[in-house]
């Protein structure tokens, strides 16, 4: 056989083999979840830095109150599919790439802290609501910002991905505060652009600006905003759209974690009470709407 057949032998099977590969990784991205999960033995959870939803310590463990949740969630779903065990794959996601790992098969669900909006509805399913926050402003204490009104002329940074990105343009638009908004990767980033004075202020959901203010190294030189930058809204587990049997196990599965007598204590370790993971005891009862929320889980259309 001559060099050229030989090339030409060997690239028509390199190409077949890229072809199966490619055909088995589009296979099982499209095959529905359940059933993936009942072949390969795994779940893929995607989480991020969204302390105490979802974190992870200095032993590299992957922890938070989401994370207790779809612990649970997993072992439900196990003894649906009568496996002997069902192994966690955790995946990091950021706010802005969450949505695409859904959708390209990288993740099966994102246990995080995810607000359940009606554009969101468009790009991924919801599982019952794990959660009920509101979103407002941090700042310097130095500088007295209290009020949506006292942000007006200033800059503030939100982090990309999030509904507080449309809540705060919304705010600047409906009360004509021309506003500077800065959009950044993390949040982190946002907060850190607070602390150094490049912005004024950061919006965030009130519970994650509460755990970032406790775990900063001086706590008492920021100030949360007494005006709130939206209405209270639920948030909830994300999973691929249509894939309406892995949802509906989802769903039932949390409704049976959520009207346990084990939901009290799984919030209250991570909003009641010093947590060794972060550190910080958030000081945060469950209000009278999570409760009702958690007594009578229905999924949001």
């Amino acid at each position: 056989m001559t060099c050229s057949s030989l090339f030409r032998t060997g690239l028509v099977q390199g190409t077949i083999l890229l072809l199966l590969s490619a055909g088995l990784a589009s296979a099982e991205f499209t095959m529905p979840t359940l059933q993936r999960i009942k072949e390969t033995g795994k779940i893929r959870i995607g989480y991020g830095a969204t302390s105490p939803f979802s974190l992870i310590t200095a032993q590299g463990r992957v922890v938070g109150y989401s994370i207790d949740l779809c612990r649970l969630l997993t072992e439900k779903l196990r003894e649906r599919l009568q496996m002997p065990k069902i192994e966690i794959d955790f995946v990091p996601r950021t706010p802005s790439n969450r949505i695409q790992l859904l959708n390209d098969g990288t993740m099966d669900i994102e246990c995080n802290a995810s607000t359940n909006t009606a554009e969101r509805r468009k790009s991924a399913s919801f599982a019952v609501s794990h959660f009920l926050g509101v979103t407002r402003y941090v700042s310097l204490a130095k500088n007295e910002l209290k009020t949506l009104a006292d942000l007006k002329g200033r800059s503030v940074s939100v982090a990309l991905g999030t509904v507080n990105v449309s809540d705060i343009t919304e705010v600047n638009r409906s009360q004509k505060l021309n506003m500077s908004i800065v959009p950044v990767e993390s949040l982190q980033s946002a907060f850190d652009m607070v602390t150094d004075g490049r912005v004024s202020a950061f919006s965030m959901d009130e519970v994650l600006l509460s755990m970032m203010i406790a775990k900063s190294t001086t706590p008492s030189e920021y100030r949360m905003s007494s005006d709130m930058v939206s209405d209270e809204q639920p948030y909830g587990f994300m999973m691929r759209l249509n894939d309406n049997a892995f949802t509906d196990a989802v769903n039932q599965a949390l409704t049976e974690i959520y009207k346990s007598p084990d939901m009290p204590m799984i919030y209250a370790r991570w909003f009641q009470q010093l947590s060794p993971e972060t550190g910080v005891n958030l000081n945060m009862p469950m209000s009278a709407r999570l409760k009702d929320a958690f007594e009578n889980p229905v999924p949001i259309k």
